[in-house]
């Protein structure tokens, strides 16, 4: 596995760890599911580097970023995003690839910020009806997650978790513009994950056929022999999905 090399940077909501590598535009920026490290873009990283710049960034509570000190739903993640490019110096408009949760970010992101978006890459990523799933849930899974959430709130910084605010994040993305007429590239997971319980999986699979009508430009890929990590498991679909995102906003842009 090559490294990927990090450095940090301040920005003032504390200091946040990330990766840069490459050159070249648009700039690929890759946001990472919920508590995930930038080490989970080890196997398209270095790839995606060789056809143009590429950007991962650990959040708050990640890695070697900072805690978090404040709620991190999606306005204070997308804020904090935009002010550590500006840091760094990549301009926009960026091409944007959310994995998970990070799909919700991404998601917000390209509303609230049109003008600086190139395209938009979704990996299996959170749908905002997704918190559906959670209601079909046992009743004793419901009350573990609660407990879990209580145990969370006696230290300062996992309250601040981003895992507590989705539902306000949900809230922003609904209260935010039209999702803006870019390159969108859909992948979802064809494995339904072992502990999801069917019906659960067929609404995640007609959550991510929605994505694909957010605008007139979605396409829909499947990355068959995945289940919530195509990045992991199939990395070559990812890598193609992703540059041919690339290839649309250049072609667009000549």
């Amino acid at each position: 596995m090559k490294p990927i090399p990090k450095k940090k940077k301040y920005t003032t909501s504390g200091n946040i760890e990330y990766a840069q590598s490459g050159e070249g535009l648009p700039a690929v920026i890759l946001i990472n599911g919920g508590s995930g490290p930038i080490e989970g873009w080890y196997k398209v990283f270095h790839e995606l580097a060789e056809q143009t710049t590429v950007f991962a960034y650990n959040r708050f509570g990640v890695g070697g970023s900072d805690k978090p000190s404040t709620p991190q739903h999606g306005n204070a993640i997308v804020s904090s995003l935009r002010e550590l490019l500006k840091e760094v110096n990549l301009q926009p408009p960026y091409i944007l690839v959310g994995h998970s949760l990070g799909g919700l970010y991404a998601n917000l992101f390209a509303r609230q910020y049109p003008n600086e978006i190139a395209g938009v890459v979704l990996l299996d990523s959170s749908h905002p009806q997704d918190l559906k799933i959670n209601e079909t849930q046992s009743g004793f899974i419901r009350g573990i997650n609660r407990i879990l959430q209580k145990f969370d709130s006696f230290s300062s910084h996992k309250q601040w978790n981003e895992v507590h605010f989705v539902e306000e994040t949900v809230q922003q993305i609904g209260q935010a513009a039209p999702f803006p007429d870019v390159p969108l590239f859909v992948v979802s997971g064809g494995k339904k994950p072992p502990m999801l319980p069917e019906h659960a999986y067929q609404l995640r699979k007609a959550n991510q056929l929605d994505f694909v009508q957010l605008n007139h430009q979605g396409k829909h890929i499947i990355a068959s022999q995945s289940g919530h990590f195509p990045q992991m498991s199939e990395p070559e679909v990812v890598k193609q999905a992703i540059q041919e995102c690339i290839a649309r906003v250049r072609k667009k842009d000549t």
